[in-house]
């Protein structure tokens, strides 16, 4: 049985520290629980922090880069895969992710959230930001979770994994 992938979307320049500890932790846990996480695979912000996180549980990443070789990549990332299609890449982060975490939010992070949302794929909002909470979840209050913190994340990936039919 292919083991679930997990993306976790956020901020990168522009996260806030509650972002990166949020990711991090939220990395941790992915591992623990045996699944896959992946990321826009570069080293800053949401993405470097969920993928340390990973790493230091035992797990393993991918990153998915916007470039086409790997001068920004997080070195917690085990698999790199370079698309040179600059911020089209968030499509393929979308589509690959069974669940998406959206660890904060930034223009690129609502724009990976409005790609799942829009091919089927739950979303989950670990943010301290209600207006897109409200935002997205009235897009699609079916697809759309709202997260409190990272166990609740978890035990809501669980959910959603056992009930919902992973394109």
């Amino acid at each position: 049985m292919r083991k679930p992938i997990i993306g976790v979307m956020g901020p990168g320049d522009l996260a806030t520290e509650t972002d990166i500890k949020n990711a991090y932790k939220l990395g941790k846990l992915i591992a623990q629980e045996n699944w896959l996480l992946l990321t826009g695979g570069r080293n800053v912000g949401v993405m470097d922090a969920a993928n340390k996180g990973a790493k230091e549980a035992g797990g393993l990443t991918i990153g998915i880069l916007p470039s086409k070789n790997t001068k920004n990549v997080s070195d917690a990332v085990d698999i790199a895969i370079l698309t040179d299609l600059g911020n089209a890449r968030n499509n393929i982060n979308a589509l690959s992710s069974d669940v998406i975490v959206a660890c904060g939010i930034g223009l690129g992070t609502a724009s990976e959230i409005a790609l799942a949302l829009k091919t089927g794929k739950p979303v989950i909002l670990l943010s301290e930001h209600p207006e897109s909470q409200q935002f997205f979840k009235g897009l699609s209050p079916n697809l759309t979770f709202i997260a409190v913190d990272t166990e609740q994340t978890i035990k809501l990936i669980k959910e959603i994994l056992n009930n919902h039919n992973p394109n």
